[in-house]
């Protein structure tokens, strides 16, 4: 039987792909406030999304 899924960690993680190549996605921490006293190159990264190794992708996928 599986767990009850949890909200904090569907809400912050998205999965992208077909079920053989899936990449585990999750926004940049502090894209939200104080982007404008930042450099141009750290508030364009963090408007990418950042892919999750393998390792961390297993545990947080038991739970969504």
């Amino acid at each position: 039987m599986k767990k009850k899924t949890k909200k904090l960690i569907s809400k912050r993680f998205v999965i992208k792909g077909k079920k053989k190549n899936r990449k585990l996605m999750h926004l940049s921490c502090g894209s939200a406030h104080f982007n404008a006293k930042e450099k141009g190159k750290t508030t364009k990264n963090k408007r990418r999304s950042k892919v999750l190794s393998n390792r961390i992708k297993k545990v947080i996928i038991k739970y969504i």
